[in-house]
């Protein structure tokens, strides 16, 4: 049977949860026994979000072929536990940039290129390349919202696609507001069909109304929004507010969004039942929470905490496995020296440290992995965080004065962080990255060998600088543990301390490649060793008041 495709636009107002929708949708059809890929088409002029500031996009999510995406897929992995690849994420950037390629190659034989046709042929180009013979489904995600100048070329590609493949093969599920007017005490459908109006403007006439609100919409108002709209009050789905976000593929299936979907589809529902069952035992895990421990999350981007989207879904993966509720304390930086002593520092459980790029916040960075190693409390490092763990060994255990990365200080004595491959291109920002998936060789009977369970493993990377081999031998002589490596020995992935319960650095970013049923092996082991800081904080805290 022929790959089909369903296209998720948004109306009304941006992050209404146009990707989680997406995303719960397809952990639905996957619940249903369909192969299931998905793809987000973003409406910005950047050729991909690598360059991008994480204040103004959140964080960069890296897939297995290297490939600097939008932070969607992030969710979408997590949802449907696929990987995604390069071609899984397109911007105007980059379907630009290739469409004036061709031009200028003369691929075009001389004629006027233009929006319509050549521009949206490429966007329709690069929906095709995600159908293969091993995907039933493909869902789209348009980033924007429908009205913004930005997203016109993407919806008339939308139109355009469902004639050239067929009707049968194409859904559109829209997703609007239906906000609540707290003097009316009303729910008010207006916006709804503001945003409807103008999607069919484009063309678009959607087959699923999803709509936002923070408490059920009445059958009345289904009803209106299904009279108003032209869908059958069956294809208007109520998507309410939810605890948790791994909540909303249950709510969105009591609604009947993926019966529906099907039989847009062509697909009879009663031969593709859903097997929600392990979906609904992590929502039971996810309430079931018996311990707590408080997570400091130092970096630089902490007031948008998006930046460190898959990070904080890690350990909550994390977690949800161990019963336990993990409170995040995003911690500024350049802020840590002075909470040193405070309460807000004492009452930590664990401190993970991101990744990053650039000076700003490095010293904090520095000094709090430094407090950690020197109070035994559990510590993550992910790439940059890996690098200011070797620093700080450097300078403090090691003896190396003045030990830095080359990255922030060039002049340092002793760059034990170094830029060790060859520069390709000073102009293009991603041409010195290590970007994807690599193999890194663990030692036997060390922790994150123990942890992973294994003594060969694929992490994701996203970086420039690594562990410099002309100080590897300084670090491990003062008790520095390279506990994993490149297959040629030359790049030092993994770092960990023998006398310390979990201090552990890695230069890859494992926080992508957590799910929320099969949290990663690193994340799980250092919420252990939190739980076990707060048990034993519990402990000391009962004593003293049976001692008063």
């Amino acid at each position: 049977m022929p790959t089909k495709y369903i296209f998720v636009t948004g109306g009304v107002s941006s992050s209404l949860g146009k990707g989680l929708t997406a995303s719960s949708l397809g952990r639905l059809l996957k619940c249903r026994g369909f192969k299931v890929t998905m793809c987000k088409l973003d409406p910005y002029l950047n050729v991909d979000p690598g360059t991008m500031n994480p204040f103004e996009h959140g964080e960069v999510f890296v897939t297995e072929d290297g490939g600097e995406t939008d932070l969607d897929l992030g969710h979408y992995e997590r949802f449907i536990d696929e990987n995604l690849y390069k071609d899984s994420n397109a911007t105007t950037g980059s379907i630009y940039q290739t469409v004036i390629a061709k031009e200028r190659r003369g691929d075009y034989l001389g004629k006027t290129v233009q929006v319509i046709p050549h521009i949206t042929d490429e966007i329709k180009r690069r929906i095709s390349l995600l159908e293969n013979e091993s995907t039933d489904i493909v869902i789209v995600e348009i980033g924007g919202t429908v009205g913004d100048i930005e997203i016109v070329p993407f919806l008339e590609a939308l139109r355009q696609f469902r004639r050239d493949i067929g009707r049968d093969r194409v859904c559109y599920i829209h997703l609007t507001l239906v906000p609540y007017l707290a003097p009316s005490g009303e729910q008010k459908t207006k916006p709804t069909q503001h945003s409807v109006t103008e999607l069919r403007t484009a063309g678009v006439q959607a087959d699923i109304i999803v709509c936002r609100s923070d408490k059920p919409i009445p059958e009345s108002l289904k009803n209106k929004i299904s009279l108003l709209c032209d869908v059958p009050i069956q294809a208007v789905v109520s998507a309410i507010d939810a605890d948790n976000i791994y909540e909303i593929p249950l709510l969105l299936h009591q609604e009947g969004l993926d019966d529906y979907v099907c039989k847009v589809l062509g697909y009879d529902p009663l031969a593709h039942p859903p097997d929600i069952t392990g979906w609904t035992l992590l929502n039971r895990r996810i309430e079931s929470v018996e311990h707590r421990v408080k997570i400091g999350v130092v970096g630089k981007y902490v007031n948008l905490c998006d930046a460190y989207l898959s990070v904080a879904e890690a350990l909550r993966h994390a977690g949800f496995e161990c019963s336990t509720k993990v409170d995040i304390d995003w911690i500024q930086a350049e802020e840590v020296q002075d909470l040193f002593g405070s309460a807000r520092f004492d009452e930590l459980d664990g401190i993970v440290v991101p990744g990053g790029f650039g000076e700003r916040g490095v010293e904090g960075k520095i000094a709090a992995v430094g407090y950690a190693r020197q109070h035994l409390l559990p510590c993550l490092g992910l790439c940059l965080g890996m690098h200011v763990m070797v620093v700080d060994y450097a300078r403090n255990v090691a003896k190396m004065a003045g030990a830095h990365s080359a990255e922030v200080d060039p002049t340092t004595p002793y760059p034990v962080i170094d830029l060790l491959q060859t520069q390709v291109d000073v102009t293009d920002m991603g041409g010195t990255m290590r970007l994807g998936s690599y193999i890194a060789h663990l030692t036997a009977g060390s922790q994150v060998a123990d942890m992973y369970g294994n003594t060969v493993v694929s992490e994701r990377h996203r970086h420039r600088y690594e562990l410099n081999p002309r100080y590897r031998h300084l670090l491990e002589e003062a008790g520095l543990i390279c506990s994993g490596q490149s297959p040629d020995g030359r790049l030092v992935e993994f770092i960990e301390l023998g006398e310390h319960p979990f201090w552990i650095g890695t230069q890859a970013h494992p926080e992508f490649k957590s799910r929320p049923d099969r949290p990663h092996p690193l994340f799980r082991g250092f919420v252990l060793a939190a739980k076990t800081v707060a048990e034993a904080r519990m402990g000391r805290l009962i004593d003293v008041d049976v001692l008063q």
